[in-house]
């Protein structure tokens, strides 16, 4: 999934940024408001997490913009401030979920992962699609019962893919999901990925589809 991170202090933003990487999430990672207020208005994301204080435009300016511009995102709002007010003014103007300063970096991985699973409608965070499952709680994929030894990025492709059961997705749509803006992906790399996954994939009761000139399919037999 793909996730714009607003924080600018460099270490929290850079623990934040390389433990959602692990994670297997492309992370475009703004210190400035204003910077990031622009990325969402011409970037596609599942997903922004906002510190309220930044330089430019703050947190809360930043959701303010977002939601008038009619923008579902989810929002996860990081803030220093304890206050009740302060919560509920994050919530009255369209923040899903915010996290006080200072937290676990657990309960973070565990509000991005309810986050991200709510506009694919799933309850959990299991995604099972014939015998593939997908845990994106322990970062674990097994096939007919069996683990399956992936990298982070062919994870990300699979857990992308095993979302959207029996639909396309197109490539420009797995680049924007796997890689981030500081990233040189091409057509190709995506391909290469598939390419791998399939041979991981065989012997299972799953399969990847290919769509001439549409995209990639995950299908169960």
């Amino acid at each position: 999934m793909r996730i714009l991170l607003a924080e600018d202090t460099h270490d929290v933003g850079e623990a934040i940024a390389a433990r959602l990487q692990r994670l297997g999430h492309a992370v475009d990672w703004e210190r400035d408001g204003t910077l990031a207020d622009e990325l969402l208005q011409v970037q596609s994301y599942d997903l922004a997490v906002l510190d309220v204080m930044m330089p430019g435009l703050d947190g809360f300016e930043i959701l303010r913009r977002l939601r008038a511009r009619g923008a579902r995102l989810p929002v996860l709002i990081l803030t220093a401030r304890s206050q009740v007010e302060d919560r509920v003014s994050a919530l009255d103007l369209g923040a899903d979920d915010y996290l006080v300063k200072p937290f676990d970096v657990r309960e973070l991985e565990a509000r991005v992962r309810a986050l991200l699973r709510r506009p694919l409608g799933s309850a959990t965070n299991l995604t099972r699609c014939g015998d593939l499952v997908v845990d994106r709680t322990a970062m674990l994929v097994t096939l007919a019962g069996q683990p399956l030894a992936l990298t982070r990025r062919e994870f990300a492709l699979l857990e992308v893919l095993a979302a959207r059961p029996g639909r396309i997705v197109t490539k420009d749509d797995l680049i924007d999901q796997l890689f981030g803006i500081d990233d040189t992906p091409s057509a190709n790399a995506i391909e290469q990925y598939v390419a791998r996954l399939r041979r991981k994939l065989e012997g299972g009761s799953v399969h990847i589809r290919t769509l001439r000139n549409l995209g990639y399919r995950l299908e169960a037999e």
